[in-house]
């Protein structure tokens, strides 16, 4: 009994001695772990930071400080000609864009999820592969051009379908994985009740894939709303810009960033974004699967 004792008290002990030898390098570890997530939290989280005070700042600069709660920033912003227009006007962009890409996506997707053509997996790829490398700047000049032949300048309805063509094969792309997951019992009971093909995607599909839909969605408009080049290019009466265009105005005549409008008008640009984010997110979340687990 005794000397089983003195080996369990001698294992122990090795035990113990190993992990104490392994523990300076595993704090070291959780330690450098640790301060990495806050190098990377204040890297995003200053910004915002600033993004938040600086509006209420009489005086803001680059650095984030108390503000002193001011709103005549807001009063100047108010009085400039086209900073509210702008923000409509990227409502519009936004909201037209979302709404074309939502429903030439759902019908294309449902086309290709539910019709055997040959190559169908290749040519996804290949419109996936194409959109991304040719991307609006890269097919800068044809895309002017092509809305020059169809007196599709300074229009936003030209500026949207332009926007539509863009998203739509990275849409259809993604939104195929919501219409394969949906089960197509549903759609031949439908059917069978005489439901033309428009209506089985209207009532039955449609329903289904709503959390694919609105992550579509969110992902056109956030794309749309912080595009910059396409209508820089497209429009040039400054009354139909978009807030990212008229944000690069916002300068003072040295050409130093003028921070009392720069700091109002970003933190009204950014709001729509986050209110429409947390409640699709609420609503539907995003998750890439259908609305029916089979």
């Amino acid at each position: 009994m005794t000397e089983r004792s003195e080996g369990i008290n001698e294992h122990s002990t090795l035990v113990v001695a190993d992990v104490g030898g392994l523990n300076p390098r595993f704090v070291a570890g959780r330690i450098g772990f640790y301060v990495l997530i806050a190098v990377l939290l204040a890297f995003f989280t200053i910004p915002l930071l600033w993004l938040a005070t600086a509006p209420f700042t009489s005086d803001p600069t680059y650095q984030v400080g108390v503000p002193d709660f001011t709103l005549d920033n807001f009063t100047a912003i108010l009085e400039h000609p086209y900073a509210l227009p702008s923000l409509l006007n990227s409502l519009v962009l936004a909201v037209g864009t979302a709404l074309l890409v939502v429903i030439f996506a759902a019908l294309a997707a449902y086309a290709l999820s539910r019709v055997r053509i040959p190559g169908r997996d290749a040519l996804l790829y290949a419109l996936l592969l194409l959109s991304s490398i040719i991307t609006g700047t890269a097919a800068m000049v044809p895309l002017f051009q092509l809305a020059v032949e169809l007196n599709l300048i300074d229009s936003q309805f030209g500026l949207i379908l332009i926007l539509t063509g863009g998203l739509l094969p990275a849409a259809i792309f993604m939104l195929k994985d919501f219409m394969d997951s949906t089960p197509k019992s549903y759609e031949e009971s439908a059917r069978v009740f005489g439901a033309s093909p428009l209506q089985i995607v209207r009532h039955v599909v449609v329903p289904l894939v709503r959390p694919g839909l609105a992550t579509i969605a969110v992902w056109a408009i956030a794309n749309v709303w912080g595009n910059f080049l396409m209508p820089y290019l497209l429009l040039s009466d400054v009354e139909k810009q978009p807030a990212a265009v008229i944000m690069y105005t916002l300068y003072t005549e040295g050409g130093q960033a003028n921070l009392k409008l720069l700091s109002v008008f970003g933190l009204l640009y950014s709001i729509p974004v986050v209110l429409m984010y947390l409640f699709v997110s609420k609503k539907y979340g995003f998750r890439f699967h259908g609305g029916i687990k089979r």
